[in-house]
């Protein structure tokens, strides 16, 4: 009998609120740093912003149309905590248009069988909240603001969501919007990305802590977080400096989140090289962070070779390549530079990541942008070969951790069900099983989206019901 995933795996789409939703100031939605971010000359490749995006937010029928066309049970979406309150702030005051919005939405969803999963912040803060406090930098206000966000939809959703996602990728968020400046609000230094991701930290326990306390017995739901991580394989497998290299950088790029939210403290390495520039967690601070996930929420897109040097410690001094010792490369290369096909790497991920926190892993963001695939004429973008051929390795890894390894994999959510705007490489670059017509937001489902709907109806279990169920 073939290998399956159980009747109860969880399958479907990802996206993210700024990425797709357009409508920037309308119904009351308040500017977020993405939305000023993108406005500043020089930081968005094609000079775009995502002042329309996808127009979800005016489109979100078509969208939800889409899901049931492709087959999937749930969506993964993000809310805008600026469409919700304006200004951000626990003071402030709530835009009750942005609250009906995401619940007419969440309803339909529900009405058509899809089960919501529900991230409370993608990287698009409250403008309010930097231009009054500094955002992410000062622990005390944004700490209180964020959980009061949080409240905010646990109450107007929670009987109806059931799955609750508090950060996607902390490293992103941190690093890239407060180290290398590429993300908003473009900040660049070596202190503040520690600080920032040490507040994040802080803040997605807090909103667990009150979710458990107060919202998880009546309604029934778990929360958790997403981080990121490729998988780092020792550039020469048995060479052991490669080996402490490839540690050492995981510990770098996925420990130093995940270890104080499942163990209680950071990896020894980090607190090494980093020193006193990097906080510390109260004895009180590490009661309320520690076991402060009710499951592992993973984002990743490749493997990379590691080996020892380099000067740059967010990596913890590594270098990352594709390029094997003998010159090979490690799989088909993306449109964007750091993202090639290695579905090996990705089941080691997986069983590192179950054998480590011996957390329950929901995949929540997977997939691959098309090389020129922004270039290409439409009748040849729809048979994406190069994305069926990262989906089918991938999903196949997936079963194997499952079914092989005993990972207890949960979900597995593809990005993206749009292609959309894509951050700082604006809409250069394509990850959507849609394409979209930018020009006309015209929407047109590729070969990788059919090949999603058969790999999973094949390879989930077929779902008996009880005597009460039927």
């Amino acid at each position: 009998m073939a290998q399956k995933l159980p009747s109860d795996f969880v399958w479907g789409f990802a996206t993210a609120s700024y990425q797709i939703e357009g409508s920037h100031n309308v119904d009351g939605r308040g500017p977020s740093i993405w939305d000023t971010f993108s406005h500043r000359k020089g930081t968005i490749k094609d000079g775009s912003n995502g002042d329309v995006a996808t127009d979800s937010y005016r489109l979100w029928r078509e969208d939800i149309a889409l899901l049931k066309e492709h087959g999937v049970n749930a969506y993964r979406f993000s809310i805008s905590w600026s469409r919700l309150i304006p200004l951000g702030g626990r003071d402030d005051t709530v835009n009750e248009t942005g609250i009906a919005f995401y619940r007419q939405f969440i309803e339909e969803l529900v009405k058509n069988s899809i089960t919501p999963y529900v991230t409370l912040y993608h990287w698009d803060l409250p403008q309010g909240l930097d231009d009054s406090y500094g955002g992410w930098l000062n622990k005390e206000e944004i700490i209180k603001d964020y959980t009061h966000y949080a409240e905010l939809c646990f109450t107007r959703y929670g009987d109806l969501v059931k799955n609750w996602i508090t950060f996607n990728e902390p490293w992103c968020v941190s690093v890239l919007g407060y180290a290398n400046g590429v993300f908003a609000p473009g900040h660049k230094g070596d202190k503040e990305n520690w600080i920032v991701a040490h507040h994040v930290i802080l803040s997605h326990a807090y909103a667990v802590r009150l979710y458990r306390e107060k919202f998880k017995g009546p309604q029934g739901g778990q929360i958790g977080i997403t981080l990121d991580s490729q998988w780092l394989e020792p550039w020469i497998i048995l060479r052991r400096v490669c080996i402490a290299a490839a540690q050492r950088g995981i510990d770098f790029k996925l420990g130093r989140f995940a270890d104080p939210i499942y163990k209680g403290y950071y990896p020894s390495a980090v607190k090494a090289m980093i020193g006193d520039r990097l906080p510390e967690f109260t004895d009180e601070e590490v009661k309320v962070v520690k076991g402060s996930s009710d499951f592992f929420g993973l984002n990743t897109y490749t493997t990379q070779l590691v080996k020892e040097g380099g000067e740059d410690e967010i990596q913890g001094k590594v270098q990352y390549t594709f390029v094997r010792p003998d010159g090979s490369q490690l799989g088909t290369q993306a449109q964007v530079p750091w993202l090639q096909t290695y579905p090996p790497g990705f089941r080691s991920l997986l069983n590192y990541v179950w054998k480590t926190y011996q957390m329950p892993v929901y995949v929540t963001e997977n997939g691959f942008a098309v090389k020129d695939e922004n270039t290409l004429p439409l009748d040849e973008v729809v048979h994406d070969k190069d994305r069926i051929e990262y989906y089918d390795g991938y999903a196949n890894a997936v079963l194997q951790a499952v079914t092989e390894d005993g990972v207890q994999v949960k979900s597995y959510f593809a990005w993206s069900l749009l292609d959309n705007f894509e951050w700082a490489d604006g809409y250069e670059t394509r990850f959507g099983v849609t394409y979209v017509d930018y020009s006309t937001q015209k929407r047109t489902p590729k070969d990788s989206a059919r090949f999603l709907k058969k790999w999973f109806s094949e390879h989930i279990a077929a779902r008996f019901c009880t005597e009460t169920e039927s």
